[in-house]
């Protein structure tokens, strides 16, 4: 029974509650090689990848997030970058801003797009209150309307979708169970596909949609084999998902005549690492599921404090080795491997 407790526990945390249970990293930016503001990112998503629209209550906020990159809390889930980071860097920018801090910064700071992703949200709406995907997007709209970026500025620009691990944690805490679980993923990738055309119709460029990662190698779904093996169930939701969603980027290029969807291929990502650290027995890898940041009970998370504000968490000697930082985000060395291993497709883009 206390496992079970134990294991709604750690549910209610999962991508539904990211932001709160966990943090992250979001200030000093990557940086690339500028492109004078040619090349905009636009990012809807969760908190892989928000880069800092919490309020500062937000666990994103609090040490030990930020830990590597910047070196202190900064609004990432994360203790340095994340995949926003990666991919502007790839793009030859730095990380867009902030939709939160969009009047607190200079209106050059906004040559390089926007960041709509609050952590916790999903294509539907989750237990967070919080913007979802559709919300994200009328804010999008609204900066439109308001000349804040021009049709020319769309034109140049990328979009990266990164969203539905939080959409899948909350059906199964609304429903117990994986049953009806395809019928769920019909109507959330036909959502979806509905909310990616609205993008489109604004006149952007590409739209790069980030596939389910493998949510069955989370830490929080691991910790019950002692971090040894990912559970199946989760990892066969996930693929049904990346199924279901290549279907549908298929049929809307096929309708727009164009190749204006991508795919980021998440969970092949993550699995070859870890699958390359299963037959190596590589050292830098050992680790895979293990999470570098802890609580010290199951009651804490990586993050918390008691009430006379003493840590309630353990963070581990070498992070820059570590693939997840807590119970559910990567670190920051996981977000760098699984860039290296997207590099490749990240040329169609352009």
């Amino acid at each position: 029974m206390e496992k079970q407790v134990h294991f709604i526990h750690f549910l209610f945390a999962l991508f539904c509650f990211s932001y709160i249970m966990f943090s992250v990293v979001a200030e000093g930016l990557v940086s690339g090689h500028h492109d004078n503001g040619s090349v905009k990112l636009f990012v809807f998503g969760d908190s892989y990848a928000d880069t800092g629209n919490w309020e500062k209550f937000a666990a994103s906020w609090k040490e030990p997030y930020g830990f590597t990159f910047p070196g202190k809390p900064a609004g990432r889930f994360s203790d340095g970058r994340v995949l926003t980071d990666y991919i502007a860097s790839f793009l030859g920018i730095t990380s867009p801003v902030p939709y939160t801090w969009r009047k607190t910064v200079e209106k050059s700071g906004l040559q390089f797009g926007m960041n709509f992703a609050f952590g916790g949200t999903g294509v539907f709406d989750t237990f967070i209150n919080a913007p979802n995907m559709a919300t994200q997007i009328d804010f999008f709209q609204q900066l439109l309307e308001e000349k804040v970026y021009t049709k020319q500025d769309l034109n140049s620009s990328i979009v990266l979708v990164s969203l539905a691990g939080n959409d899948y944690t909350t059906y199964i805490q609304r429903n117990g169970n994986f049953q009806d679980l395809p019928a769920f993923t019909t109507s959330l990738i036909n959502q979806l596909s509905a909310n990616l055309k609205r993008i489109n119709g604004f006149g952007v460029r590409k739209i790069a949609v980030t596939a389910l990662q493998p949510l069955g190698c989370l830490p929080i779904l691991t910790a019950f084999s002692s971090y040894q093996n990912c559970s199946e169930s989760w990892n066969t939701a996930s693929k049904f998902h990346n199924q279901k969603l290549q279907q549908a980027i298929q049929r809307m290029n096929n309708e727009s005549g164009k190749h204006m969807y991508e795919t980021l291929d998440l969970y092949t990502a993550f699995m070859s690492k870890l699958n390359t650290a299963r037959l190596a027995g590589n050292l830098k890898l050992r680790s895979f599921l293990t999470p570098c940041c802890v609580g010290v009970t199951s009651n804490y998370s990586c993050g918390n404090v008691d009430k006379n504000g003493a840590k309630t968490y353990v963070v581990c000697e070498k992070p820059e080795l570590s693939v997840f930082w807590d119970m559910v985000h990567p670190a920051q060395n996981g977000w760098h491997q699984v860039y290296s291993s997207l590099k490749s497709s990240l040329h169609r883009l352009y």
